[in-house]
């Protein structure tokens, strides 16, 4: 969406997912749907024309009339054209990660699915990775060439209710099925049939089309998927506006090499322009720096993006991952326009605080501060593990970076097993959140986790020596006789019989300790036998 130059009618753009299986023949469909192919189209990469599958995010366009239904609120045409940008994702498994920094710059998501073979495993995760980055969906049948033409609409049906069955419990319950032949005879086809119910598509694509949300305010953000030289000119970075617009003669900043460069010029499709905003597709040509260093990565208003070694984010697992979410373990975590591995802690609230009362029903989220104290736990808590009904309870988690990365607050954070097996049957993407809050300090071990307060919960148990007072007792087996029992004093314990009380310091060298009985029942109708005695213990 960019004002443009009077002389020049205005144009929406509106990003379009291209997401699928491997082979499900998204290029082809992306092929036939466009009529400019931007610098980074149909597998420029020379190994994925090799393997013959996108290896990288691909980008092309086509544009259209504005359909009637895109007007403000006055009933005013806005726009003159509506540009679709086709990002054409990679199914490949093991490329997973890219697929995940490609769908956080669409706006409908178009799922391709081989009408022959049906949902696959890629399938399902390019579902669930539109289902946290996109509003809506259409889904494509494609190869409907290769179905024999007596079977072929009850086939495309069956396989049309069977593709509404599954995506009954998501949120594209509702969303349109069409099938096409983007490349009859395959992708080594000559080029002599046309293709399929492709125009079909593209007026349905047309009717799912909405006004995007677009701002020009606030800092640049941009997502780089390529770059490039031009001798004599500059350097060239191709990629998606995510927040904030850009303008010829802007100072940007990357991140990533540390450097700021001057806007020269600025194009949309080969076309010159003054500048554009966010959801705009654009080549931006800046002051020279070798291309090789920034393939992908994220380009700013200078000062505007922060590098972290660590996080805090809050976390819900995805109910397809089979696996524990253990603290400790090593995860990929995709966040802003990066993927890098990090070690994860898994923390809550209290047992105190997490069952919901009458008064703060179990739907208000608790905000993230560190104003109060959280519980540690061994893993993430999963209800549907329990068997229980309702969603899992509130939980965040610490994420400790290999490698520093450079990304916007409050960003979407996705974190997979992407080392699983590649040709096993099972989900890799594990939990999502979102960014609460960064660790600038490269020791901030020392520095600044100490803020946060996680306490573990043990149990210990001890015994009741003598009563030495209506209020007091002498308690023993509870602590090594080497122990510092300064650094227990004040911590609850409760007794067998009922009572509770404090712990006041120690008694003698043998690690004896003294506990002062709270409330108003004196003890001396404790009998001085072994009663047992159990310490709940805070310990950072």
């Amino acid at each position: 969406m960019t004002e443009s130059p009077d002389s020049r009618a205005k144009t929406l753009n509106f990003n379009v997912g291209v997401l699928g299986h491997v082979d499900s023949g998204k290029t082809s469909l992306a092929r036939a749907l466009s009529s400019t192919a931007s610098t980074a189209a149909f597998d420029k990469n020379p190994q994925s024309r090799e393997r013959g599958i996108t290896l990288d995010l691909g980008f092309s366009s086509f544009t259209v009339d504005c359909p009637d239904h895109l007007r403000d609120n006055e009933g005013q045409q806005q726009y003159d054209s509506l540009q679709f940008t086709l990002v054409d994702c990679p199914g490949h498994a093991s490329l997973i990660r890219t697929i995940i920094g490609g769908a956080q710059i669409i706006d409908l998501m178009m799922l391709v699915v081989d009408v022959v073979k049906g949902v696959q495993t890629q399938t399902a995760e390019c579902l669930l990775i539109g289902e946290l980055t996109c509003p809506r969906m259409v889904v494509v049948l494609n190869k409907i060439d290769l179905l024999p033409p007596n079977k072929r609409q009850s086939a495309i049906e069956k396989m049309t209710k069977r593709l509404h069955k599954t995506l009954e419990s998501t949120r594209f319950k509702e969303c349109p099925v069409i099938a096409v032949a983007a490349k009859p005879g395959g992708p080594e086809a000559p080029e002599l049939e046309e293709p399929q119910g492709v125009p079909e598509l593209i007026e349905l694509l047309k009717k799912q089309t909405y006004l995007p949300k677009r701002d020009a305010k606030g800092d640049l953000l941009m997502a780089v998927d390529h770059c490039f030289s031009i001798r004599g000119q500059g350097t060239v970075m191709t990629g998606t506006i995510l927040q904030g617009s850009l303008a010829i003669n802007d100072t940007v900043e990357i991140p990533v090499l540390k450097v700021t460069k001057k806007i020269k010029s600025v194009q949309m499709f080969r076309k010159p322009v003054s500048g554009a905003m966010q959801g705009d597709r654009v080549g931006v040509c800046v002051t020279q720096f070798d291309p090789k260093l920034l393939e992908r990565g994220l380009v700013c208003t200078p000062g505007s993006l922060r590098t972290l070694y660590a996080a805090i984010i809050s976390t819900r697992k995805i109910g397809y991952f089979k696996g524990s979410l253990a603290t400790r373990a090593k995860f990929h975590i995709t966040v802003g326009h990066e993927t890098v591995m990090a070690k994860v802690t898994f923390f809550g609230l209290p047992p105190a605080d997490t069952e919901p009362t009458p008064s703060e029903p179990s739907s208000l989220e608790t905000p993230f501060t560190f104003d109060r104290e959280y519980s540690y736990q061994d893993e993430y808590v999963s209800r549907q593990k329990e068997a229980a009904s309702g969603p899992d309870p509130e939980q965040w988690a610490l994420l400790e970076f290999e490698r520093p990365v450079t990304c916007p607050a409050l960003c979407l954070v996705i974190g997979s097993k992407l080392d699983t097996d590649i040709h096993a049957n099972a989900c890799r993407l594990a939990f999502q959140g979102c960014l609460l809050h960064g660790f600038e300090d490269k020791s901030y071990a020392e520095t600044s986790l100490p803020q946060l307060r996680i306490f573990k919960t043990k149990h210990k148990e001890g015994q009741v020596e003598r009563v030495t007072d209506d209020y007091s007792v002498i308690g023993r087996s509870l602590f090594k006789k080497e122990t510092n029992l300064q650094l227990f004093v004040g911590l609850k314990v409760s007794l067998s019989t009922g009572e509770s009380g404090v712990i006041e310091g120690g008694f003698g060298q043998s690690g004896k300790f003294k506990i002062r009985i709270q409330g108003e029942d004196p003890v001396r109708h404790l009998l001085v036998n072994l009663v047992s005695l159990i310490g709940v213990l805070k310990s950072d």
